[in-house]
């Protein structure tokens, strides 16, 4: 069993990484799908060539703005939809256009309330922030990865 605090600690690590496209490298580079998927084979959640073997052949060369559905499609099939509130350690899927096209992990905020960390290309790296009203508007959906409890 994984802990939501493990994963969130392991989120955190990863502050500061710098925005690289399809990247799932702590410290060298990740994109959002690629800090959940990093966070994830770091923890040993999945196979520390998970990445290679399973997601890219699946749903590689996703491009900078996913579409068709291709997220939603990845989290479908790597978590469990979890019908709570969010929670730290949980995974979201959000939106900024018409369908799903971003993700973060949920964390506890130092100040009180929840965080997000992830990776975005307009901050250029890994952050975690407040997760404020306007990133609570976008959420379509949250995921557990599995084994964490």
């Amino acid at each position: 069993m994984i802990t939501r605090a493990a994963v969130v600690a392991e989120a955190r690590e990863w502050i500061g990484t710098p925005y690289h496209h399809q990247a799932t490298q702590k410290g060298v580079g990740a994109d959002c799908g690629g800090l959940v998927a990093g966070v994830a084979m770091a923890l040993g959640i999945v196979p520390p060539t998970w990445w290679r073997d399973t997601f890219e052949p699946a749903f590689g060369g996703y491009g900078k703005q996913p579409f068709n559905g291709s997220l939603s499609r990845v989290c479908e099939s790597f978590m469990a939809r979890v019908h709570d509130e969010p929670a730290p350690g949980d995974v979201l899927l959000l939106r900024f256009a018409a369908e799903p096209q971003h993700m973060g992990i949920v964390a506890d905020y130092r100040h009180g309330g929840l965080s997000m960390i992830h990776a975005l290309k307009s901050v250029a790296y890994v952050t975690e922030h407040r997760f404020a009203i306007a990133w609570r508007d976008r959420v379509v959906g949250v995921y557990r990865m599995p084994g964490v409890e």
